[in-house]
């Protein structure tokens, strides 16, 4: 199985909700980096999983929607914890219509430091 990823990096504010998290519960920034990795068995006609372009291309409309941001306004995040749980799928499901077409499997995955992360991976 082929493998391929990119990485972008932004930076946008949350603050947790329905629990008592401390300084969590007040708006802040997190420094997020994503890494998107599609995964499929064929390459194209030109050698490619994916036109690395395009996909970059994609992954910089999701991060425009999201990044300078307070998460918690979002409609995506109505309802919701702004957790890293959640925005690892919101993003994912934000990205997967530009790799569907190829039936390619998606993983998002999601730092939010240099530390700690979450994936959400169809």
């Amino acid at each position: 199985m082929y493998r391929l990823s990119i990485t972008r990096e932004f930076i946008a504010r949350h603050r947790l909700v329905g629990g008592d998290w401390g300084a969590e519960n007040a708006t802040h920034s997190h420094r997020y980096r994503v890494d998107v990795v599609v995964e499929g068995h064929d390459l194209d006609q030109h050698g490619f999983l994916v036109d690395i372009v395009a996909l970059g291309n994609a992954a910089d409309a999701v991060v425009a929607q999201f990044g300078e941001r307070v998460l918690n306004d979002l409609p995506a995040f109505d309802g919701l914890n702004p957790s890293l749980e959640h925005f690892a799928r919101i993003f994912h499901a934000t990205l997967a219509p530009e790799v569907d077409e190829r039936r390619l499997a998606l993983t998002v995955r999601l730092w939010e430091n240099d530390r700690d992360w979450a994936a959400y991976r169809r």
